[in-house]
C-alpha cells in the first residue's frame, strides 16, 4: 500500500491539491523515482524497526483499504501531522520508535483485524498525533476555507460539465407578503371554480393565485393602508399638539381666572396644614376661583399670603384670584371666634350672638341652663358662690364658626378643649401640691394672675405674691387678696381708679378681695397656658406688692411703705406722659 492511503493506482485525491504541482491530476504521471509531492524523495534512509507485523493502513480515520499483496520492504515514511502521506525530515531529538506523547507506539499495541471497507475501525492511530518530528506543517484540511478532505475514488464526484446548469437558482429578493398591503386574504371564494387544483408562483410569491387554470386580479389594500395610516398620523399629530399646548398653557400661560369682587356669597373652610394649592382647589371646588392656578399665581405675588390662617371664610362666586387673596389675608374676614386670654365668659357670651347673628342674650342663656352638659370636670362648680360655672373653662383660642354651628356646640367645643389642657398640665395633683383645696383654687389663681399681671413675663412673680398673701401668718394684708381686678369682675367693669380701699370693703360679695380672706370661690377669666404655668410654678421671693411702671418695668415690694414709693413713680410716669 502506497502512501497517502492510496489504491492501486496513481490518481490523487483532488484534482486541485496545490501540494502535488504540476505533476497533479492533469493526465500527467509522476516522474518515476519522484513522489507526487512536486519532485520530492519518496523514501528516506530509516532506522531499524522492530521487527513486527504490518499494521492496516486507514484511510482519515473512515475506510479501510484492502490489504495490498507483500512488497518488498521499504524504508518507512514519516508521517506529517494532519497530512497522513508528506514525508518530513527526521527531527534529530526524536526517533521513529520512541516513545512520544501522541506519537506512533513502539511496538506495544496488537495487531487488528482488518475492518471492511466504509466501516469505521476500532481506532484511528492518527487521529490524536501530535508533530512528531519537529516541525509543524500546513493542515489544508482544518480551515474554512480548506479542500474537501479526501474520498475513495468510488465515491468521488465528477466535476460538473462546462454546459451543464448549476443545480441551484439564484436567490431573489423577497416581495412582500404580509396580507396587510398584498391583499392576499381579499379573495371571494365564489370567484373561483370548483377546481382544487392551485398552481404556485415562484419564489417571493411571484405568479399569483390560479385555481382551475383563472387567475383572480387581486384587490389592492395599499392605498386603504395608506389612509388608514395618514388618519393616524394626523390623530396622533393632533393628540400631541393638544396636550402640548395644554402643558404648555399650565406651565408657561396664565391661568384662567374670573374678574371682579364675585357675587353671592359662599363658605369655604380651610384646614389646618393647608397650603397654597389646597386652598386653591378648595376654592375652586366651591366656584370661588376659576382655577387653582389664579388664586396660587395672585397669592404668590402678595407676601401677606403666608399669613392665610385655617378657618372659615365667608367668600363670593366667582371672584379673581387676587380678590380672594385680598379677602382671605385680612383676619376680620374669617368666620371664627377669638377668645383673648384672660377674657370673661360675658364678652364671649355677646360676640357669640354677633356671630352667629342671634338675638343678645341667646348664648347667656344656653349657658346658664345647659352648662351641666357641655362637659365640664367633675371637681368644676365646687362652690355654691360660683357666677358662672362655665368661667374659667372657655378656652382661649380660635374657633371656627360653620353653618353649622351653635351657641350650644361652640361652648362645649371651648370646655372640651379646656378640660384637656387642665388634664394635661395636672392640675389635681399639682393643687394638691401647692396646698390649695381643689384643681378649681389653682384655675382660680390662674385667672388672677392672667388679670393682674399685665405683662407675661411678670406672671411668675406675680404668682409669688398670691400665694404669699395667701399664707395665714401675712402681716402685709393679713391673709386678703385686695385685688381691683375682683372688683371690676363683680361690677363687669374694667377701671383702674375703683375708688378708695374703705368705701371697696363695704362692698358685701363673695369675690371681693378687699373684704374676705382666700381666694374668691371661682374663676374671674379665662387664663391662658402662661398664666396656667405661672401658677402651678410661682417664682420663689418674698414679694406682696407689685405696681407695673412702664409695660418693660414692674416694681415688686416687701413692704407697704416700699410700695407707697413705688405707686408714686407710677402716678409721675403717667403725668410725665399725659395721661
Amino acid at each position: 500500500m502506497t502512501e497517502y492511503g492510496r489504491g492501486a493506482g496513481r490518481e490523487p485525491w483532488h484534482p486541485e491539491d496545490p501540494l502535488y504541482g504540476d505533476q497533479g491530476w492533469a493526465g500527467q504521471q509522476a516522474v518515476q523515482g519522484q513522489g507526487p509531492y512536486g519532485g520530492q524523495p519518496q523514501h528516506y534512509q530509516q532506522e531499524p524497526q522492530h521487527s513486527q507485523p504490518q499494521q492496516p493502513y486507514y484511510d482519515g480515520g473512515q475506510h479501510q483499504q484492502p490489504q495490498q499483496p507483500q512488497q518488498p520492504q521499504q524504508p518507512q515514511q514519516p508521517q506529517q501531522p494532519g497530512h497522513p502521506g508528506r514525508p518530513q525530515p527526521y527531527n534529530d531529538q526524536q526517533q521513529y520508535g520512541q516513545g512520544h506523547n501522541g506519537g506512533w507506539d513502539t511496538g506495544a499495541h496488537q495487531q487488528q483485524e482488518p475492518v471492511p471497507y466504509g466501516m469505521s475501525p476500532g481506532a484511528d492511530p492518527y487521529a490524536a498525533q501530535q508533530p512528531a518530528y519537529g516541525g509543524e506543517g500546513p493542515d489544508y484540511y482544518a480551515a474554512p476555507e480548506a479542500y474537501p478532505p479526501p474520498q475513495p475514488p468510488n465515491q468521488r464526484r465528477a466535476a460538473p460539465e462546462p454546459d451543464r446548469a448549476p443545480e441551484w437558482e439564484p436567490e431573489t429578493e423577497a416581495e412582500e407578503q404580509h396580507p396587510f398591503f398584498t391583499g392576499a386574504d381579499d379573495h371571494d371564494d365564489d370567484a373561483y371554480d370548483d377546481d382544487p387544483r392551485e398552481s404556485r408562483g415562484g419564489r417571493g410569491g411571484r405568479g399569483g393565485d390560479r385555481r382551475g387554470g383563472k387567475t383572480k386580479k387581486k384587490k389592492s389594500r395599499n392605498g386603504t393602508a395608506c389612509l388608514f395610516v395618514t388618519v393616524v398620523l394626523v390623530g396622533g399629530i393632533g393628540g400631541v399638539g393638544y396636550f402640548g399646548y395644554q402643558f404648555y398653557q399650565d406651565q408657561f400661560g396664565a391661568p384662567e381666572d374670573f374678574t371682579g369682587s364675585g357675587t353671592g356669597s359662599v363658605e369655604v373652610e380651610v384646614p389646618k396644614g393647608a397650603g397654597l394649592g389646597q386652598i386653591g382647589s378648595i376654592l375652586a371646588r366651591k366656584g370661588v376661583v376659576k382655577s387653582s392656578g389664579a388664586f396660587v399665581s395672585a397669592a404668590t405675588a402678595n407676601p401677606k399670603s403666608q399669613g392665610i390662617q385655617p378657618g372659615v371664610y365667608p367668600m363670593k362666586k366667582e371672584m379673581s384670584g387676587k380678590a380672594a387673596v385680598d379677602l382671605m389675608i385680612n383676619p376680620s374676614n374669617l368666620n371664627a371666634l377669638i377668645i383673648r386670654e384672660g377674657q370673661r365668659n360675658v364678652a364671649i357670651y355677646e360676640e357669640i350672638d354677633k356671630k352667629l347673628k342671634l338675638d343678645a342674650g341667646t348664648t347667656e342663656d344656653v349657658a346658664e341652663k345647659e352648662f351641666k352638659d357641655l362637659g365640664l370636670p367633675e371637681w368644676a362648680n365646687d362652690d355654691p358662690d360660683i357666677k358662672d360655672p362655665l368661667e374659667g373653662f372657655l378656652y382661649p383660642s380660635r374657633y371656627d364658626i360653620g353653618g353649622k354651628s351653635t351657641p350650644k356646640s361652640m361652648l362645649k367645643e371651648m370646655v372640651t378643649r379646656a378640660a384637656a389642657k387642665y388634664e394635661a398640665a395636672n392640675v389635681e395633683a399639682e393643687a394638691t401640691r401647692l396646698g390649695l383645696n381643689s384643681p378649681m383654687d389653682l384655675i382660680t389663681v390662674a385667672s388672677l394672675v392672667q388679670v393682674e399681671g399685665k405683662y407675661k413675663h411678670d406672671f411668675d412673680k406675680v404668682s409669688r405674691v398670691v400665694y404669699n398673701r395667701l399664707k395665714p401668718n401675712n402681716t402685709e394684708t393679713v391673709g386678703r387678696l385686695e385685688f381691683d381686678s375682683t372688683i371690676n369682675y363683680i361690677k363687669a367693669e374694667s377701671r383702674l381708679d375703683i375708688g378708695a380701699v374703705d368705701d371697696l370693703r363695704q362692698l358685701r360679695d363673695p369675690y371681693n378681695t378687699y373684704d374676705i380672706k382666700g381666694l374668691p370661690p371661682g374663676a374671674i377669666s379665662n387664663p391662658g397656658a402662661e398664666a396656667l404655668n405661672s401658677a402651678i410654678n410661682p417664682k420663689p421671693g418674698p414679694w406682696y406688692y407689685f405696681v407695673s411702671v412702664t409695660a418693660d418695668k414692674t416694681l415688686f415690694a416687701v413692704t407697704n411703705a416700699e410700695h407707697e414709693k413705688n405707686r408714686q413713680q407710677y402716678e409721675d410716669e403717667l403725668e410725665n406722659s399725659g395721661q
